[in-house]
């Protein structure tokens, strides 16, 4: 019996870390596209104090990234968050708002990995979502 358990139980063991590791990765994937969709949607919000369109776009955009960095927090702040603004690609008349995270799994990963044992892991992990404003509602 005790043969059985030392041939079985190391095949066991690297099926239950791989499902342990790739479930890690893929909450943080979820966690990071949730954290710029929600960013996104505070760039909507209107913002107090702005005096100008740009002055709007640029008080929006610091907005998005501070509630995008605080639904990140569990990451340890080491996912950044950049909220861009430009006018839009498909409608230049539209002004939009892109909110990007990076969390560098390389060299932050989630679950140590083990030597031997070379599992396929990505490099980074990146989220970005995007909002359309109209120019004649910025402030």
């Amino acid at each position: 019996m005790a043969v059985e358990f030392a041939i079985v139980f190391p095949l066991f063991f690297l099926v239950f870390y791989a499902i342990v590791t790739y479930s890690m990765i893929f909450v943080a994937q979820q966690s990071l596209t949730l954290a710029a969709s929600e960013g996104a949607r505070a760039a909507l919000r209107y913002q107090t104090g702005a005096t100008s369109a740009a002055s709007s776009l640029a008080l929006r955009a610091s907005a998005a990234c501070t509630t995008a960095t605080g639904l990140v927090n569990w990451l340890a702040g080491s996912a950044p968050c950049t909220a861009t603004y430009a006018a839009c690609s498909f409608d230049a008349t539209m002004q939009c708002v892109n909110v990007a995270l990076v969390y560098n799994y390389a060299s932050r990963p989630l679950v140590p990995s083990l030597p031997l044992i070379g599992l396929p892991l990505p490099a980074s992990l990146t989220a970005s979502a995007m909002v359309q404003l109209n120019p004649e509602n910025l402030f």
